[in-house]
């Protein structure tokens, strides 16, 4: 009587086992690579936002901030960042010191009241019209690319409470002076020949009318000064 043999082919499974065991390595591999780049990316995502926190609270953002303001003719933010008081009574002393010898500082004249109302207005309003025409290129672009691009055209020092930029756009040059206000920044000084010369002539048509030999001497002095915009 023949006896059935049950022969079990152990060579049709091994190369499966050696395809499955492959298969879940590369699935091992993939999953490593996806855990990496979602670290790096969460990485660079966590570093961006932590920089960006950090640069809102720089001269530069604040800067940024003025620009896309006066673009937009933002008024309130405007004047958020200009401290037009300090601004008008430090052009004062720039005008003093570029004509030192004039009679208008010999006592006939206040200079606290040099500064009316009107000419901080005419202050005011040339000094947004300038910077607006400086910063023409930053008109309808998004505030993260002004913001970005601030660093490329100001060359700005900072220490605790203070900074100093120097602007050079169109060939011309702007200094500013700006000083800590919590976690932003007020400019409180721009040095800027062209604009000095239109507070100058602000100043001088508002002059009593007595002060009319202090108006010729001071003119004929503010047209012999050099110009030192570049």
């Amino acid at each position: 009587m023949r006896r059935n043999r049950i022969v079990i082919n152990f060579d049709n499974q091994i190369p499966g086992s050696r395809r499955s065991s492959r298969g879940r390595r590369i699935a091992g591999v993939l999953l490593a690579i996806v855990i990496i780049l979602i670290v790096i990316v969460a990485g660079i995502a966590g570093g961006g936002y932590l920089w960006w926190r950090h640069y809102q609270t720089s001269p530069a953002y604040s800067l940024a901030v003025l620009v896309d303001a006066i673009q937009r003719n933002d008024k309130e933010t405007i004047d958020q960042v200009l401290d037009t008081d300090k601004i008008a009574s430090d052009f004062v002393s720039q005008i003093r010191d570029r004509v030192p010898g004039s009679s208008l500082w010999a006592g006939q004249v206040d200079p606290a009241k040099l500064m009316s109302p009107k000419v901080k207005d005419t202050l005011h309003d040339q000094l947004i019209k300038q910077v607006q025409q400086l910063t023409d290129a930053a008109a309808g672009k998004p505030f993260v690319l002004v913001a970005l691009a601030v660093p490329h055209f100001a060359d700005i020092k900072q220490d605790a409470n203070s900074a100093q930029a120097s602007i050079n756009l169109k060939d011309e040059q702007i200094e500013l002076q700006m000083v800590a206000a919590g976690d932003k920044w007020k400019v409180t000084t721009v040095r800027d020949d062209k604009l000095a010369k239109m507070i100058a002539q602000a100043i001088l048509s508002n002059l009593p009318a007595n002060g009319a030999h202090m108006q010729d001497e001071l003119q004929q002095q503010l047209n012999n000064l050099p110009n030192r915009n570049r």
